[in-house]
């Protein structure tokens, strides 16, 4: 007579167990979901991030090449560091033709635009390098209207000036302090790179100088 009971006994602990046991599974697939997705949201923001991070370095400038480009590089120019600033009352040998820096006269070159038909002494264009000025020169290969496109550029440019200039490898040489960069034609996009970048730029020794006052001839 006992027996029956006792197989009920038995029949409701097994569906207690499988119950619990279906109840275990349940919470670990929840687990996992929760997991799942938490990690998902965690890659998500770290994506999400790094995004941002490489916009806003993009956004400000950021990375090598930008460092290069705030740096005031042009391709294919020339560069000299260590330059000497002091100013002497004789001529001066220069490492380069034309000189783009190093000890210069007391008295500048004007610069404000000044577009000169005549070779200039070294050392007073120095000077105006030293003040941030873009010194043009070109040789007898530039061509008419090469030279007249970059006298145009030149008297409408303050801290520019211009002039002949026989001793230089290219037919036409940009030069700022310590940089020089040297093209066959007006036209090549570097030339507008230069103006922009030295014009006034980084790489001026003394910034806001005058370009007026000094040497007109």
């Amino acid at each position: 007579m006992g027996s029956p009971p006792s197989k009920a006994r038995a029949t409701d602990r097994r569906a207690r167990v499988e119950e619990i046991r279906r109840q275990e599974q349940a919470r670990e697939r929840r687990n996992r979901v929760i997991t799942i997705t938490a990690c998902t949201a965690v890659l998500v923001g770290l994506v999400g991030g790094g995004v941002y991070l490489v916009n806003a370095a993009n956004d400000s400038g950021g990375g090598d090449d930008a460092k290069s480009a705030a740096a005031g590089s042009v391709s294919g120019e020339k560069t000299w560091s260590g330059l000497t600033q002091n100013h002497v009352d004789k001529t001066v040998e220069y490492p380069m033709s034309p000189p783009a820096g190093g000890d210069h006269s007391p008295v500048w070159q004007n610069c404000n635009g000044d577009v000169y038909d005549k070779p200039l002494a070294n050392e007073s264009a120095v000077h105006a390098l030293e003040h941030g000025a873009v010194w043009v020169t070109y040789t007898g290969k530039a061509t008419d209207a090469d030279v007249k496109t970059l006298s145009a550029r030149v008297s409408k440019t303050p801290y520019s000036l211009m002039s002949p200039y026989a001793d230089q490898a290219s037919p036409i040489t940009l030069t700022a302090w310590g940089h020089q960069l040297g093209v066959t034609k007006a036209d090549d996009p570097r030339v507008a790179t230069f103006f922009d970048t030295y014009v006034q730029g980084d790489q001026t020794p003394e910034p806001g100088a005058p370009c007026t006052g000094g040497k007109a001839s």
